[in-house]
Parts: structure tokens; C-alpha cells; sequence
């Protein structure tokens, strides 16, 4: 076969030089596709069934989340991490929260650490659900799906009943969190450990050994350690080559030192093993938590944030009655206090990999400048790469597999 013509315009065929029977067809998937999972486009050139080669496109919901950053104070820019990762929003508050704290050096109590460890494994539960589930829809299993559906809900109700929001939580405060979590937040917690096991089991008896899954997973979009470390990858589709990174032990925060996991990883780096890392990093969070609880009933009731009166919010009540308790808060949200010149780096585990935020702190209002390290932003720049030579069916389930989050890709 003779070498395709490199020149490529878009919604037109690309022809095989001296052979019109080897023509190949341009292919817009996305930004509407309901298999991309987001606003984001793949230009494919098609022979019949098969992947020549594609173009990645991204900014269709670009919203300057860093520029718009940079012209806010600290607490202003809580809601915008939300709208990252929105499925797992409470890892990106906590990841910012504890940048800034890492700029004023605050030091956070004990308790408050073991509550955000809580928060942050249930956010990565429900991350996970989402991507496992969706990923058997996309193989055609759709039962899978809404056996554990119901249990992000619970996972919903619990942050409801802790912060008052469910998807995009705002969920915390520099230095801690705006409230305790009262007895039906805990009793929930506890709930959910007995309840979602079974579920959980269930739902492994689904796909773990379905002939089918495994055939329409298994060797499909492989990627070797070397490569994943190439383009940067981490979080689960790293794990699943086979390297054992995470950011929880190689750089600990909210005292994940103290807590016993283990760290699943894969061996051939498929879409099958991004799935069973997934799954296993459910039960991982699940012994997480229980440490976590076990630990809170250990340390002294009612410590629920940092003292530090200059960034830590006052009470509503007060701020309503009190003149005092007014001006801090119009102080703290409009970022009056003095703080230190300063280059913080801060990443966390997210979902779906390293979330880092990158501050340049010239001790004004506003970050100087303010950089977010996305980890689908980074994941999905291989996607086209590793589609030559697949079936459009297989390059869905690879996607899928990446669990690709618009929001945190474009920013």
C-alpha cells in the first residue's frame, strides 16, 4: 500500500497516492458524541472500521479557571476547583486548601485530617463507580450501572449532610472545615461501609469473569510502562502498566502515612486492568475509611479546623450579629490579610491521578500566578496516538477506560 497524502483538511476525504480504491474517511467524534463522555473532538481518518490516524481537539468548555484565579482571593477560588473533576469535587477543594495552607504554614489538627481522608476516599469511591459503571455501558452491559449508581447517591447524601451541596461541594475551609460533622453524618458513614460491599461484590461478579467483558477489554489500547511515564500519566491507568506511583504514599498529606493500603497495579497496562485497579481502589478506600473512623474516636470531639483566626471563616450566626465577626469575614473572603511571598507546589491523589496546584504568591490579594495540573489534561494527550490500528468500538471503551472529565481537561 502506498503512503498516504500528509496534508489533511478537515470534513474532506484523504486519498492514497495512484489508488482511489484506498480511500480514507474523515471522522468527527465528538464534540457531541455521546461516547466521548465530553465536550471534546477526535478528527479520524477511517479505513472502513479501522483507525488510521487522529487529532485530539480540546477547548470547548475552556473557562480560564487560571486567569480568573489569579484575580480572585484564596477563598474564591474553592467553587472554580469544583468544577474540575465534578465528580470527585471534594479532592479538588481539599487538594487547593491545603496549598494555601502550605503557603501560610498552618498546621492542621490531627481530627481534621482524619475527616478530610474520609471525604476525600468517599469522592474517589464515587469517581470510581462513575467510570467502572460507564465503562460496562460501553460495553454493552448496562445492569452493572445502576446496581451501583444508587450507591453515589448515598456517597451524595453523606456530603449533603456534611457541607450541604452534592456534586459541586465547596465542601471545607482553609485550615479545616466550616462545620463538624454532626451524628447522622458519621451514622451515614458507617452505613454506607456495611452497605456498599455486597454491592460492590455484585458488581464485580458482573464483569470480573464475564467471558464477554474480558474479550472486549482485555489486551485492548495496552500501554507499557515506559510509554504511560513517557506522556506523564498517573493515578489508575498508570497503576494498571504496572508502575506502582501514588501520591498518597510517595508524598503523604492529611497523615496518609499513618494508614494501612495497599496499592493496587497492573501488569499489561489494558483496559481490562484500568478496570480491575479501579475496582480494587474501591475496597482500598472502603479500609481507608474505617482506619479513619477508628482514628476521629481517638481525638478529642469538636476540633473541626485549624486555629487561625486571620484565614479561618467566623460562624454565620456571628457574622449576622456581630460587628467584629463581620469585618473578618469581609476581611478573610476579600483577602486583606497579610500573607508571604512565596513558590508552593501541592498534589494530591486525585481520581484520576495527580492533581497539583502550582502557586506563585507575590503576597497580594490574588495568587501572581496560578497553574493546575489536571491529570486527564495530561492522560488524554495519547489517546490519538494509541488509536492507530483500532476499531472504533475498541478506541470507546479506551476512552472510557481513561475516564476523561471535560471540566478538568479544559479548565
Amino acid at each position: 500500500m502506498s503512503k498516504p497524502i500528509t496534508k489533511i483538511t478537515p470534513n474532506a476525504g484523504v486519498f492514497y497516492d495512484n489508488d482511489p480504491q484506498d480511500e480514507l474517511i474523515t471522522l468527527n467524534l465528538g464534540p457531541t458524541h455521546p461516547a466521548t463522555h465530553g465536550v471534546f473532538q477526535n478528527v479520524l481518518q477511517i479505513d472502513g472500521e479501522r483507525i488510521v490516524s487522529g487529532v485530539s481537539t480540546i477547548g470547548y468548555i475552556h473557562r480560564a479557571f487560571e486567569k480568573i484565579a489569579e484575580h480572585r482571593p484564596f477563598y474564591q477560588i474553592t467553587p472554580l476547583t469544583d468544577r474540575l473533576n465534578y465528580c470527585s469535587a471534594p479532592i479538588n477543594n481539599m487538594g487547593w486548601h491545603m496549598t494555601v495552607e502550605k503557603l501560610l504554614e498552618i498546621e492542621i489538627p490531627k481530627r481534621v485530617q482524619y475527616m478530610r481522608v474520609i471525604v476525600m476516599e468517599l469522592a474517589r469511591i464515587a469517581d470510581h463507580i462513575i467510570c467502572n459503571g460507564i465503562l460496562g455501558v460501553d460495553t454493552g452491559a448496562f445492569s452493572g450501572f445502576l446496581y451501583v449508581m444508587q450507591e453515589r447517591e448515598f456517597i451524595y447524601e453523606i456530603f449533603e449532610e456534611i457541607c450541604g451541596a452534592r456534586l459541586t461541594t465547596n465542601i471545607g475551609r482553609i485550615g479545616g472545615f466550616e462545620r463538624d460533622f454532626n451524628d447522622i453524618a458519621f451514622r451515614k458513614i458507617e452505613e454506607f461501609l456495611e452497605r456498599f460491599p455486597p454491592v460492590l461484590k455484585e458488581f464485580e461478579q458482573l464483569f470480573v469473569r464475564n467471558r464477554i467483558f474480558i474479550e472486549r477489554t482485555s489486551g485492548v489500547a495496552a500501554v507499557t510502562p515506559e510509554e504511560a511515564l513517557s506522556y506523564s500519566w498517573s493515578g489508575p491507568i498508570l497503576r494498571a502498566t504496572g508502575v506502582d506511583y501514588d501520591v498518597r504514599v510517595v508524598d503523604p498529606y492529611s497523615s496518609y502515612e499513618e494508614f494501612e493500603f495497599d496499592v493496587p497495579v497492573g501488569t499489561s497496562g489494558d483496559v481490562y486492568d484500568r478496570f480491575m485497579v479501579r475496582n480494587e481502589e474501591m475496597w482500598q478506600s472502603l479500609r481507608i475509611i474505617k482506619q479513619a473512623l477508628a482514628k476521629i474516636a481517638k481525638e478529642p470531639k469538636g476540633v473541626f479546623h485549624a486555629d487561625v483566626p486571620a484565614f479561618y471563616l467566623p460562624p454565620k450566626e456571628q457574622v449576622y450579629t456581630n460587628m467584629e465577626a463581620l469585618i473578618y469575614h469581609f476581611k478573610i473572603v476579600m483577602g486583606e490579610w497579610e500573607t508571604p511571598q512565596s513558590e508552593v507546589y501541592h498534589a494530591v491523589e486525585g481520581a484520576n491521578g495527580e492533581l497539583g496546584f502550582y502557586m506563585i504568591h507575590d503576597g497580594g490579594r490574588s495568587p501572581y500566578r496560578l497553574h493546575f495540573r489536571r491529570p486527564s489534561f495530561i492522560n488524554y494527550q495519547m489517546f490519538a496516538p494509541m488509536s492507530s490500528g483500532m476499531l472504533i468500538s475498541d478506541a470507546i471503551i479506551n476512552m472510557s477506560s481513561l475516564n476523561v472529565i471535560a471540566g478538568e481537561l479544559d479548565a
